[in-house]
């Protein structure tokens, strides 16, 4: 059977929204925002791909490592013609036939097995701290994330409480109509805004849900979820000095980590390229049967470097190195002046919260002063819902005001690499 919501009285609708959302809830893990960001590095399938480029790499230095393998090369030479055979004898004799057996290796110089490894291993280590570096960027989108999810839970407790007041006085001026205290209109007032409430609440829950499924996904799991509504705070204190935050920064972010690495290695491949220069000899033995008449020799090859050594690869490992160079400088540059506006931020929003929190305070003290002037009959119903509306709008304001501070809070630990403490 189906149910018409328009037969349901309002308050019908949002009982039974409530216990949807009551039985929704349990079974659920809640997180706060350290524990999402936590679980996400843990658990995400985002990170787990991206770890494999280490992996990769170490890889590549198992093969630098490896030496290189020897070389058998046979050539036999048949008679063809029987006439020129030996007297007595077959095809397949072996004195109507000559055989060369070759074996060779070729031999990597030490320099230049030593800088390929040299090489790889940093290569390892630079995508180690590009591994960092995406964990840094994840943590930073899984707290916004979770900050998204926040702001919508919080902003539907405000409705809620919102509702809350404004029902029961819905409750009260039916009374009051009956008693003929109040019109109608003030009723209806009162119903008007009741109703807003409630659409907006809807939507809030929709729109907080939807942020979950985000949630969820950046977490990296498939149960149900939830977000601690008390769950974010300074949760790693922050130093006071500019100067100490840019050294930090400057210190501990992969990606400066990572610029530095690449200096190294573009030193590495300078002598790498100039180990080149000198060839690598293939060495080897000869055995050769010539109709049954046995020849050992030896086999020895290198190339001469009369017009190529490796000029071209010198000259552009030296503009590599130049380039890492700028990329260290740049960096540093790049941090100083991200951290300098992240911390700048921080400061303005823990100031301007600081003062919605006292403005909260008295927008408080207006409403309930209101309301029991509106209920004593004081004050008009017009001067009550004004005062309701200004309240609603200063606990929206203060909400605001607490997530811009929590993300500069977030993004201060972001420029600065803490976030990856975590």
């Amino acid at each position: 059977m189906r149910i018409n919501s328009r037969s349901l009285p309002l308050t019908s609708v949002i009982l039974i929204s409530l216990l949807v959302f009551s039985f929704a809830s349990q079974g659920q893990t809640i997180y706060s925002l350290p524990a999402a960001v936590t679980s996400a590095k843990s658990s995400s399938p985002i990170l787990k791909a991206a770890s494999y480029n280490i992996n990769m790499a170490e890889g590549s230095l198992i093969t630098a490592r490896l030496h290189t393998n020897p070389v058998l090369n046979n050539q036999t030479l048949q008679m063809t013609s029987s006439k020129y055979f030996s007297k007595g004898t077959e095809f397949s004799n072996p004195l109507n036939r000559q055989v060369w057996w070759q074996l060779t290796k070729p031999f990597v110089l030490p320099a230049q097995r030593r800088n390929r490894i040299d090489i790889a291993q940093q290569n390892i280590g630079l995508n180690q701290q590009g591994y960092s570096e995406n964990i840094r960027n994840f943590s930073s989108d899984v707290a916004n994330q979770w900050l998204n999810a926040w702001v919508l839970k919080s902003r539907l407790e405000i409705l809620n409480e919102a509702y809350s007041n404004i029902d029961s006085l819905v409750k009260i001026n039916k009374s009051r109509l009956k008693n003929q205290v109040i019109t109608q209109t003030d009723l209806i007032r009162t119903q008007l805004l009741q109703d807003q409430y409630q659409l907006q609440r809807i939507n809030a829950e929709k729109d907080f849900r939807n942020e979950l499924q985000r949630l969820r996904y950046l977490i990296g799991v498939t149960d149900s979820i939830n977000v601690d509504i008390n769950g974010v705070s300074e949760f790693i204190a922050i130093p006071d000095q500019m100067d100490t935050l840019i050294a930090q920064a400057i210190r501990e972010r992969p990606d400066v980590r990572a610029a530095r690495l690449a200096v190294l290695l573009a030193e590495t491949n300078i002598k790498y390229q100039k180990s080149l220069v000198l060839p690598q000899p293939e060495l080897g033995m000869i055995w050769n049967p010539q109709n049954t008449i046995p020849y050992l020799g030896f086999f020895g090859t290198v190339r001469v470097p009369l017009f190529d050594r490796n000029q071209g690869e010198i000259e552009r490992s030296r503009f590599q190195r130049m380039q890492a160079d700028e990329g260290v400088r740049n960096a540093q540059v790049r941090i100083e002046t991200e951290v300098r506006a992240a911390y700048q931020t921080y400061q303005t929003e823990k100031e301007n919260l600081r003062k919605y929190g006292l403005m909260l305070t008295q927008a408080d003290l207006v409403l309930d002063n209101v309301r029991y002037a509106y209920l004593k009959g004081g004050t008009t119903i017009i001067d009550f819902l004004d005062a309701q509306r200004s309240w609603f709008d200063t606990q929206q304001l203060y909400l605001n005001a607490r997530l811009s501070y929590f993300q500069s809070y977030i993004q201060v630990l972001y420029v600065t690499g803490i976030i990856n403490q975590l």
